[in-house]
């Protein structure tokens, strides 16, 4: 997955905003304490990260 693929589906999921907010402002335990900015900055997998934020959110399965 690219990062494109990645923020679409944050924003999809959550609306421009709310993604915007999650990506910046919350502090993933999966992703080593770090935001999704973070993680993507230090090369993270987009994939690993979307999954990450689709548990932290109890985001379905259909959609993850």
């Amino acid at each position: 997955m690219r990062t494109t693929a990645f923020r679409t589906l944050m924003k999809s999921e959550f609306g421009e905003l709310r993604a915007g907010s999650i990506t910046r402002d919350h502090v993933f335990a999966d992703l080593g304490g770090r935001t999704v900015e973070q993680a993507i900055a230090s090369g993270l997998e987009p994939q690993r990260i979307w999954l990450a934020v689709c548990d932290a959110f109890d985001v379905p399965p259909e959609r993850r």
